[in-house]
This record gives structure tokens, C-alpha cells and sequence, in this order.
């Protein structure tokens, strides 16, 4: 039989035992080289000698023995192997050259050991004792299987490193685009000259001009409102009972819808009397006239290229000044301002004529401006302009109406018409301007879910 039939069945019997066992050592512990001073026979009784072996009289119990401790050390180092390749990449990144070269003499090594290990077999030179072998090969193997494992963590952990690294990077551009998006929002909503249709002229005034300065102007109502609330936050106001004292019968399909709400109120009382030419009933007029289409024109233009601030101390009982006045006062009751401010200080500085030096004030200020300017516009078109609120429980149209309230879980059912969907309230009133029509801005609820009023079926 030639070497190469002896060991495929020598294997194939150890494969085949149930005892099979694949542990190791380390750094060739366990491997016994004892050159024996006797050839050994060619019968597979006597293929090996057991050093310390209690199996004298039972050949084939005696080539077990030897034959598990010889497949235990190569398994052992195969182990070995492994770990010390392991250890070959981990030094690859970062680069380390003492690492490196440890890792491929650790590699050469345990080749060497386990070519060593096949000489010694294949000239049946082995000498070992299959006992204290095979529980070395088995520390060995562990050793590897150890300094495997605390290879992965090392690698693991780095690619956490790197994970938080990256976060934190996001977080840094995060924050970045954020404070960005404050500035831009900020200079948009700056007391400053506003640029927007500087140089428009009567003849080509169009309905288009005043839908652009309308969403310009809706900008800073949404602005004031976020203020808003996070004052009525910062004085741990109950945000919920607010909203059911402006609107006592709103459903809210989100609670974070409320924020509508106090839009609404804001949109109601600050273009309360934008039909009139004054921006307020004849009643409540202190002077009562309509001026021309040329005039309300130069009065937009004037007051977009001037600082809001500046032109209230300077003239204090201009028209816009005493419009300015009165919306605050309507819109900021006197219990709302103790309540967010501590005093009443910004009020009786309103009322004496000055411009309180707040971050609220100035941001109240902004928006009354562009009420203002978006009134003067309308009243500059050669078409009669009109706003107009949508009453509730009003079936929804999309001719008259825009949701707001588009991630709702109802949104994607108002194209079926046969779901009837019913107005809660309204944000944002419309405008008519001659027989064109901008909608209104309305927040909706399911008719399962509010009491529909038979009146306005």
C-alpha cells in the first residue's frame, strides 16, 4: 500500500470516530519531533509507537490514539494559522510594519510546524504521547481562537469609531444647515427694505404680482406664529386648552395640528378689514377716504424701502403706525402679554407711541408691515380685491380650498369622491380678485368624525 492510500485511509477511520476532536495549541506547543532509533514496520499495526500509552495489547486502540493526536496538532495549527493571517490584516490598516512582520513570521512558523508534522508522518518518525498532545493542541487552538475573537472586537470596535466619527460629522453639517437656514430665515423676515416688486409699475400690475407678495407675506405670519408658541411654551401654557378657547370645537387628527390653530387666529385678526380702503371698517375709521390706484401704489413702494422701526418713530401717527398699533393690541391681549412677558411693558410703550426693542415686537412689526404692503397692492389692481373665510362643516372643494393638513391620514381619500370630507376650520383666508380666485388655506376632517350641521348640506 503506498503512503498516500495509508494516510486517505488513516484519515477517513478518524473522521469516522465519534471522539473526533479539532482542538489546538499554540506556537507549536505540544508537537513532539523525537527522531525514533527504530524504523518502524510496514504493518498498520505497528505503524507507530505510543509514548506513555496504556494500550499495548490492542494495536488498533494504540494507531487511534496517535492518529486523534496527530489530526488534534494539525488541526491546532490550521488555528493557528488562521489567527495569525487575522492578525496579518488588522496590521494592513492602519499600517503597522513591526505588526506585519510578526503576523507573517507567526504564519511561516506554524507552515513550517505542520510541514515538519507531514515529514514525520510520512517517514513514521512520529513519537508522541497522545494524551499530553491532544490537551495541548486543544490550548493551542483556544489561544487562537482567543486571539481570533479579540482581532473581531478590535475590528468591530474601529468600524464603531468610524460609524460615530461619521455621525458626528452629519450632526456638525446638521447644525450647520440649520444655523444656515435661521440666517436666511432671519434676513427674510428682517425689519429692512423689501425688495420684492421695487419697481413695479401701475400698467403692468397684475393678479400674479399680488399672489407672489401674498405668499411673501404668509411667510412672516408663519414666522410670528412659531414665536409665537415657543413663548406661550417657554411660560408652560397649556397649548391644548389654548387652541379649544380659539377654535372650542377643532378635531385634530394630530396633535401637533394645533400649531393651525393659532395660525388661524393670527391670519384672522391680522387681515380683519382688509376689504375696506382703509384696512378697517368706516365705523372704526378715525378719517374715512379711498385713494387713488397711483397713490396706494407709491404708498407700497415708500414703505417697502424703508426700516420699520424707523419709520414708526418717525412718524408715529401715520396711517400704517396706527393700523400697526391696533392689530397688536387686538391680536396680544393684555392677560396673554403679562402672562408671556412678566409686565406690561411693550404694551404701554405701543400705546405711547414708541417700538418696544423685542425680538417679539420686531417680528410682530415685520408681519404688519407686509399686511400692510399686501393691502396697498390689492388696492393698487384695477380689479376689486376681497377676502372671504370658509365657514365649517362645508364640504371640501378644491376650486375654493387648499388642505393643509396633506400627511393626514384622510388626505389620500379626498380624490375618491365618494368620501365626504368636511371644512374643521379655516387657516388662511381667500382672496377674490375680480373673477379670479386664490384659495383658501382650510384644515379638514373626515364627516365621520365632526357632527355635520344639516344647514349646510
Amino acid at each position: 500500500m503506498s503512503n498516500k492510500s495509508k494516510l486517505a485511509k488513516t484519515f477517513q477511520k478518524v473522521i469516522n470516530l465519534r471522539t473526533a476532536t479539532k482542538i489546538g495549541s499554540n506556537n507549536g506547543m505540544g508537537i513532539c519531533m523525537l527522531t525514533s532509533q527504530n524504523k518502524f514496520d510496514q504493518d498498520d499495526d505497528d505503524l507507530f509507537s505510543i509514548k506513555g500509552s496504556k494500550t499495548h495489547g490492542d494495536p488498533r486502540a494504540r494507531q487511534r490514539a496517535v492518529m486523534e493526536a496527530l489530526v488534534a496538532k494539525l488541526f491546532a495549527g490550521v488555528t493557528s494559522i488562521k489567527a495569525a493571517y487575522a492578525e496579518l490584516q488588522m496590521a494592513q490598516n492602519p499600517y503597522n510594519s513591526e505588526a506585519i512582520h510578526l503576523a507573517d513570521q507567526a504564519v511561516v512558523d506554524e507552515l513550517k510546524a505542520i510541514s515538519e508534522l507531514k515529514r514525520s508522518f510520512l517517514k513514521k518518525e512520529l513519537d508522541l504521547s497522545p494524551q499530553v498532545t491532544i490537551m495541548l493542541a486543544e490550548i493551542q487552538e483556544q489561544q487562537s481562537l482567543m486571539k481570533t475573537y479579540e482581532i473581531t472586537i478590535k475590528k468591530l470596535e474601529g468600524e464603531a469609531e468610524m460609524k460615530e466619527s461619521e455621525a458626528r460629522s452629519l450632526k456638525r453639517q446638521l447644525d450647520d444647515s440649520i444655523a444656515f437656514n435661521k440666517s436666511l430665515e432671519k434676513k427674510l423676515n428682517a425689519s429692512g427694505p423689501i425688495s420684492i416688486l421695487e419697481n413695479v409699475q401701475l400698467s403692468v400690475l397684475s393678479t400674479s404680482h399680488f399672489v407672489q407678495f401674498l405668499h411673501f407675506s404668509l411667510r412672516s405670519m408663519t414666522s410670528f406664529v412659531k414665536l409665537l408658541v415657543r413663548e406661550m411654551e417657554s411660560a408652560n401654557w397649556d397649548l391644548d386648552l389654548a387652541a379649544k378657547v380659539i377654535e372650542p370645537e377643532a378635531i385634530f387628527t394630530k396633535p401637533s395640528h394645533r400649531y393651525f390653530v393659532f395660525q388661524s387666529f393670527v391670519c384672522k385678526t391680522m387681515l380683519e378689514g382688509f376689504n375696506f380702503p382703509n384696512f378697517s371698517p368706516p365705523n372704526e375709521s378715525q378719517c374715512f377716504h379711498k385713494h387713488s390706484r397711483d397713490q396706494y401704489l407709491n404708498e407700497f413702494k415708500k414703505l417697502q424701502l424703508v426700516n420699520v422701526r424707523q419709520f414708526l418713530a418717525q412718524k408715529p401717527s401715520s396711517s400704517f403706525a396706527q393700523f400697526m398699533r391696533s392689530k397688536y393690541l387686538h391680536l396680544v391681549h393684555a392677560k396673554m402679554e403679562c402672562s408671556l412677558f412678566g409686565n406690561l411693558n411693550q404694551r404701554k410703550l405701543i400705546n405711547a407711541g414708541d417700538c418696544p426693542d423685542s425680538a417679539f415686537f420686531t417680528s410682530f412689526a415685520e408681519m404688519a408691515r407686509r399686511v400692510w404692503l399686501l393691502h396697498r397692492l390689492a388696492f393698487s389692481l384695477d380689479q376689486p380685491v376681497s377676502i372671504f373665510q370658509v365657514p365649517r362643516n362645508c364640504r371640501f372643494s378644491e376650486v375654493y380650498m387648499e388642505n393643509v393638513n396633506d400627511e393626514s391620514a384622510f388626505s389620500c381619500e379626498i380624490v375618491d369622491s365618494t368620501v365626504d370630507v368636511r371644512v374643521n376650520f379655516t387657516v388662511v383666508p381667500g382672496f377674490k380678485i375680480g373673477k379670479s380666485l386664490i384659495q383658501s388655506q382650510v384644515y379638514l376632517s373626515p364627516v365621520n368624525v365632526i357632527e355635520i350641521d344639516p344647514a349646510s348640506r
